[in-house]
Order: C-alpha cells, then sequence, then structure tokens
C-alpha cells in the first residue's frame, strides 16, 4: 500500500513539473518530470524509497546533462528564423511612388511601406527594390540588381 502511495507522489511530482515546463520553456522542468515519472515507474513496481530516489537524482542529471542540450539545440526557437521587420530584409519590393532620399512608397508583399532610398538614388515607380534596413516604419530601400 505504501509504495503505492509513493508511486502516486511521485506521478503527481512529474505531471506538475511537465505542466510547469508550458510557463517556462527551459527545458528544465521537464526533464525533472521526466526523472519524477521514472521514479513513480519504479516505486510502483515495488522498489525501496531510496532507490525510487536515486532512479530520480539519477535520471534528473542524465537527462539534464545529456538530453536537454541536444533538444534546446533542435527546438531553440529563433534559430535561422527571421521575425517581424527582420523578415523583410533582402527581400524584394515594388516602388509604387518615386522613391528618393527624402521619401516615397512601396509595396512589400501586400503592404504599402513609405520608403527611402539608402544612397541617395532615385528609383521611378513600378521599379523593383530591395530592402535593406527598417527604420521605424519606414523602409530603407535599394534598387534591385
Amino acid at each position: 500500500m505504501y509504495g503505492l502511495m509513493a508511486a502516486l507522489i511521485w506521478l503527481i511530482v512529474g505531471i506538475l513539473l511537465v505542466v510547469a515546463e508550458v510557463l517556462s520553456g527551459d527545458f528544465v522542468l521537464v526533464m525533472l518530470g521526466a526523472a519524477a515519472l521514472a521514479a513513480a515507474g519504479v516505486s510502483a513496481l515495488g522498489a525501496a524509497d531510496l532507490v525510487s530516489v536515486l532512479v530520480f537524482a539519477a535520471s534528473s542529471v542524465g537527462l539534464i546533462v545529456g538530453a536537454r542540450p541536444l533538444l534546446k539545440k533542435r527546438l531553440q526557437l529563433g534559430s535561422g528564423i527571421r521575425m517581424h521587420h527582420e523578415a523583410l530584409l533582402g527581400g524584394r519590393a515594388i516602388a509604387l511612388s518615386k522613391v528618393d532620399e527624402h521619401g516615397g512608397q512601396v509595396k512589400i508583399g501586400g503592404d504599402t511601406w513609405s520608403a527611402r532610398t539608402l544612397d541617395g538614388s532615385v528609383v521611378e515607380a513600378g521599379e523593383a527594390v530591395t530592402v535593406v534596413e527598417i527604420s521605424g516604419a519606414v523602409a530603407v530601400v535599394i534598387a534591385a540588381v
């Protein structure tokens, strides 16, 4: 009876740690949760409390040192993914009006942006440009090559 109670406690701790990982996103709590679930498993099989604690400790260290770096590297958010205005850099746009160093408008994707040229050149309406920088709400562009 006591072994099942210990297994239930380990199970609850494991589930709580895995759920808490959703809030932290650092892959530590999920490793500890998995280790607690392993301890719950050996406890449910009738292992002594000391064995459950040793399984938890060894699993925690093994998962944090071994699996966490690989998982974090594989699932690391933002690796190679450009977000927001960074996604526009290097992209093509079409001049909707004359664009010079003082202003103009371009269409990037389906959106109209205020724009200016980087090098003081003049781009006529209808010409292709490349976005090289976003400065506030202004796309800084150069003539497409």
